[in-house]
């Protein structure tokens, strides 16, 4: 108990206590979101996003599968008619899966058991334990689409799981962005992959990157599939997570 309670407290510290950070936000998804427009949250976690796509004017759907981080989305959100939280997960089908859970590190709790092992072998994970797991609801996105509408932006953070939450879509969508961490840089690969054959179906997409909640993007101009892994592969051996950001070219959406 004292570990999920230091683990929510750290994510509330990490991703609401840092000065200017919202700031940032705001800046950064203001190319995305605007007044009345529809952001998925996938992941959202304690819903720094949340706050943010609020401030913009945005309706927020905020997907959410762990108990500890839905009491602080519902203590924040609970009565705010522009924030649908919705109490599962996101992957390839819908179902039920069983979710691992990091209680005192729960911004790495994850559906994906080779994401895990392939992290845990990493050194910056020395200390992380995913020490115990719950079944959770899971819906795709197409799902999520039917009952909601088509959004503006999705953010899709979900520690190794991309891959199968993109799996779920069928549609091409105005933007989105995905997890990017360089011990599982295949894994990043295959979802950038996913994101292509999307695009190809409207025109196709363009790229950017945010290292690891800088809430900036690294490239001045926004890139093609193959200058974004040039990208990636520059931050990899530094060993710095990030976002990978996907818009379609101008005209398309």
């Amino acid at each position: 108990m004292l570990d999920r309670a230091w683990g929510i407290a750290r994510s509330l510290v990490m991703y609401h206590g840092v000065p200017g950070k919202h700031r940032r936000m705001l800046r950064l998804y203001g190319e995305f979101l605007g007044p009345g427009d529809l952001g998925f949250d996938i992941g959202a976690h304690v819903g720094s996003r949340v706050r943010a796509w609020r401030r913009l004017g945005a309706r927020v759907i905020a997907v959410e599968p762990q108990p500890d981080c839905l009491r602080t989305l519902r203590l924040f959100f609970g009565r705010d008619r522009g924030v649908t939280i919705a109490p599962l997960a996101v992957g390839a089908r819908a179902g039920r899966a069983r979710l691992a859970l990091s209680s005192a590190t729960p911004t790495v709790s994850s559906m994906s058991p080779d994401w895990i092992e392939s992290v845990a072998a990493d050194r910056r994970f020395a200390r992380v334990r995913w020490d115990r797991s719950i079944e959770v609801e899971v819906a795709t996105l197409d799902d999520l689409i039917a009952v909601h509408g088509v959004p503006a932006f999705c953010k899709i953070d979900v520690e190794g799981f991309e891959v199968d939450v993109l799996a779920g879509l069928t549609q091409p969508l105005r933007a989105l962005s995905f997890e990017y961490l360089p011990p599982a840089h295949d894994a990043a690969l295959a979802a950038l992959e996913l994101v292509e054959r999307l695009g190809a179906l409207a025109g196709g997409y363009l790229y950017n990157y945010s290292p690891i909640e800088t809430m900036r993007l690294a490239s001045e101009r926004w890139l093609d599939a193959a200058d974004l892994v040039r990208l990636l592969e520059r931050f990899r051996p530094l060993g710095r997570s990030g976002d990978v950001y996907a818009r379609l070219q101008p005209g398309q959406d």
